[in-house]
């Protein structure tokens, strides 16, 4: 790592001082880089860890109440999770109508920090991620190959936000041929055509390159499937089989043992 590079992750891991939130679980902070201040929330397990570590990527409709549940649920499973606001962090309305690239430095400084802590288990960390999110996850794994363990994809995107169409139609990111973290992919069958087009091109680069790839479409499922306030019973069913998919897929591959301890 160059000097540069280096004073850059020594002020991302000075600058993450949280407050506590709540006395057990839920931690509120910032991570700078920069002059970019990143809001972030920590959820941690109870106990003195070492945890395995997640980084939470949201997606463009901002952090809100069902993302701070799913780190809390993935805390009680024994997972110490970080979860940036890379629309806050940048002033970025919600919904965005293309993908903003310097929102990638936020997110990569969450990555940093999470790696710098003393409670992590060591090596690489699982990312969980949203919609927007596994663009994020999948541009960090082409660039850091070794500090990310796998991806858990939620209906996610797996092309340039701001590729021009017949890219969005026919094609996948770049980043999908270059990526060796395993990949488990999360989707509705009733999400956008568009949206489970480019999981499946997606599903078979991966596994025709060899990377351990899964893909579970859930019927009956519509897009946001997982937190929807109109969820169908056969989406609930799906929201507890997706959380249990996600918790054996992150233990398997971030090599957690059978009492929920780095391996």
């Amino acid at each position: 790592m160059g000097n540069a590079r280096g004073r850059w992750v020594a002020a991302v891991v000075l600058a993450l001082t949280c407050t506590a939130a709540t006395a057990q679980s839920l931690e509120k902070g910032v991570v700078r880089h920069g002059a970019i201040e990143v809001p972030v929330e920590l959820a941690r397990p109870g106990g003195a860890g070492p945890f395995p570590a997640v980084l939470y990527i949201h997606a463009k409709r901002g952090y809100e109440d069902v993302d701070r549940a799913h780190i809390q649920a993935l805390a009680r499973d024994g997972f110490l999770v970080l979860a940036p606001d890379w629309l806050a962090s940048n002033m970025i309305e919600r919904w965005p109508d293309r993908h903003y690239p310097e929102t990638e430095d936020d997110v990569e400084a969450a990555l940093v920090a999470l790696l710098a802590r003393t409670d992590t288990c060591r090596g690489p960390v699982g990312i969980v991620a949203k919609s927007r999110g596994p663009y994020f996850a999948i541009r960090l794994a082409a660039r850091r190959p070794g500090d990310v363990a796998t991806i858990v994809s939620y209906y996610g995107h797996f092309q340039n936000p701001n590729a021009p169409e017949p890219q969005q139609l026919f094609s996948i990111a770049p980043e999908v041929t270059a990526i060796t973290a395993p990949v488990l992919m999360l989707i509705g069958d009733a999400d956008y055509e568009l949206r489970r087009f480019v999981n499946g091109r997606a599903f078979y680069a991966l596994w025709e390159r060899g990377v351990p790839v899964e893909l579970q479409m859930y019927p009956m499922a519509r897009r946001a499937f997982d937190f929807r306030a109109d969820q169908s019973p056969e989406e609930k069913v799906a929201t507890r089989h997706a959380a249990e998919r996600e918790r054996a897929w992150l233990r398997r591959y971030l090599k957690v043992d059978a009492h929920g301890r780095c391996g």
